[in-house]
């Protein structure tokens, strides 16, 4: 008697724990986090916004027929498997890749991948890793249905019948809502939606393949359009055949100038670079410009100037990336320059560098960077140059060069900041530093609560680094373009703070450099604090500047450098 009381008593509980279980289980599968910087994934606390659109419609379904039929349940699963599947990629690409993910390149490029990957193995372990991912997929699908068939026969029937479940609910539904709006006090609590990114994808596809929607989403670049149908030698003729070295400076911001600190803290720096400029027989002239960008999103700072489209909205980036429009490599490649891409971020195919059509593409592995690592980036700025010096040397018969580098040590979190070395031939060695130097510095660990001050040490690194490249015997007169990427992150950078980014030209050329003053530069690195407008509109001033010397831009493209200017 007693024992059969314990069994029936038992039974509420156990079916309660497995409501419970279920529930926390679909809602995990859409709330994870990402295991930086791994394919791997953690648990997170948060409420997934569609977890709380399965629990609704399981409420309409089995309040309205009292039960999830087979095909129900079957559809319910396939599309939470989607889900999952588009959070596993919406969480993972970014912290694997650097940017968001983009089923226009990815779709293509993952089948890709897995065929050369299997060229490479035996069949009998290209056919077990088949079968071990369908075996993941059969058995994700078997714990996703699993657990909704349970949420619908043990959660559903009790939460129909109790008042106080169903203003959980709607407290959930507030929640979530409130966070698909993209109400930031909901963050702590709901984590990332995963349907906006679907829906973002669609209308990438959908305009993508659609002439006049893609015309509609992006303007002509007048500046580059006419630079191009210019007469031959008119556009880049005041350049003279010189190398052209277009350097993104990684988080290079207007807070290295606005905050008093940093401005205190990077004066000797500046001074040092300046006197590197000086000594080198050259002369600098800098402005400020707008990113379309702050805290992150290089690519959209690097395409904005290559294109000169302005491309602040990303989804204009993404697209531009589906086109073939012209940017400035395409111009300076037409006139006989060779283009170099110099990505020493990058350790995996970047597949959207078809766009770019670089001539010469160098990413991290082909560096082949054998010092310390150092950083969460491993390979030094310095280093970088240096090897590409090295791999590739500007002697007599390589055609003039347009090198675009951007740069990746000055990055969050600004630690730890290589050491500099003054011997430019070192650095390309298996022991670029003294193992004191690189003791001292593998010791550093970010402060991710105060940033500033590694910060700080970084753009005084990136300065040192500069100069360094600037004192050293030039194979080829080169015009230096240096442009800040975009501000640093918010705990630096401070809220609320602009957008704007230094631009530093340099040069031995003053003749040169009287078109960019013309254009509103200022000489020495102390640019004046307004800007000249955005990075794109830096396009514009560039060709401006660099037409051939007695025949400057047509009206239009000088209009669109100056915006004091009328046509």
């Amino acid at each position: 008697m007693t024992t059969h009381t314990l069994s029936v008593s038992a039974r509420p509980y156990r079916r309660i724990a497995a409501a419970v279980l279920a529930l926390l289980v679909l809602n995990g599968m859409l709330s994870f986090k990402e295991w930086w910087p791994t394919p791997g994934v953690l648990p997170d606390h948060r409420l997934a916004p569609e977890f709380v659109w399965l629990w609704l419609g399981l409420l309409t379904v089995v309040g309205l027929r009292g039960t999830l039929s087979r095909g129900a349940l079957a559809a319910f699963t396939l599309v939470y498997l989607l889900l999952v599947i588009g959070r596993y990629a919406d969480v993972t690409v970014p912290s694997l890749f650097g940017r968001a993910i983009n089923l226009y390149w990815d779709g293509a490029q993952i089948p890709r991948f897995l065929w050369v990957s299997a060229q490479d193995l035996a069949w009998w372990r290209s056919a077990g890793l088949v079968a071990v991912v369908l075996l993941l997929f059969w058995g994700l699908y078997r714990l996703l249905r699993l657990a909704i068939a349970v949420a619908a026969r043990e959660a559903v029937p009790y939460a129909l019948r109790t008042p106080w479940v169903w203003a959980l609910s709607a407290a959930a539904v507030v929640l979530a809502t409130a966070n698909l709006a993209g109400g930031r006090a909901t963050w702590p609590v709901v984590s990332k939606p995963v349907i906006p990114t679907y829906w973002r994808q669609a209308r990438l596809l959908a305009t993508a393949v659609s002439p006049e929607r893609l015309a509609q989403a992006l303007p002509p670049s007048a500046a580059l359009d006419e630079a191009l149908a210019a007469p031959p030698g008119q556009s880049l003729g005041a350049l003279g055949g010189r190398d052209l070295y277009l350097i993104l400076l990684e988080s290079y911001g207007a807070v290295a100038y606005d905050n008093p600190q940093a401005a205190a803290r990077l004066a000797t720096a500046r001074a040092q670079l300046a006197d590197a400029i000086a000594g080198g027989g050259r002369q600098v002239v800098s402005a400020f410009l707008g990113s379309p960008t702050i805290g992150g999103g290089s690519d959209l700072a690097h395409l904005s100037l290559l294109s000169g489209l302005d491309l602040s909205d990303p989804n204009r980036h993404d697209l531009l990336l589906t086109t073939d429009r012209p940017t400035l490599m395409t111009l300076f490649r037409g006139q006989g320059y060779q283009t170099v891409g110099l990505y020493p971020a990058l350790s995996w195919d970047w597949p959207e560098r078809a766009f770019y059509g670089f001539d010469v593409f160098l990413e991290g592995r082909s560096l082949d960077y054998r010092g310390p690592p150092l950083g969460y980036w491993n390979i030094p700025d310095q280093f970088s140059l240096a090897r590409f010096e090295q791999l590739h040397p500007r002697g007599p018969g390589v055609p003039p060069r347009f090198l675009f580098f951007p740069t990746i040590t000055c990055h969050l979190p600004f630690s730890q900041v290589p050491p500099y070395q003054p011997d430019w031939q070192r650095v390309l060695t298996d022991r670029p530093f003294d193992p004191a130097e690189v003791e001292r510095t593998l010791a550093e660990q970010p402060n991710w609560l105060h940033m500033l001050p590694d910060y700080l040490r970084m753009v005084e690194y990136s300065y040192r680094w500069l100069g360094g490249f600037l004192r050293e015997p030039e194979p080829r007169e080169t015009l230096f373009v240096l442009v800040g990427d975009h501000q640093p992150t918010a705990n630096v950078s401070g809220e609320g703070a602009s957008w704007d980014v230094p631009v530093h030209i340099i040069a031995r050329d003053p003749e040169l450099l009287a078109r960019f003053t013309a254009l509103g530069f200022h000489p020495g690195l102390e640019p004046p604090r307004a800007p000249l407008g955005g990075l794109h509109d830096l396009t514009a001033m560039l060709l401006t500047a660099l037409a051939r010397a007695g025949h400057p831009a047509g009206p239009r493209t000088a209009a669109l450098a100056n915006p004091g200017v009328s046509p």
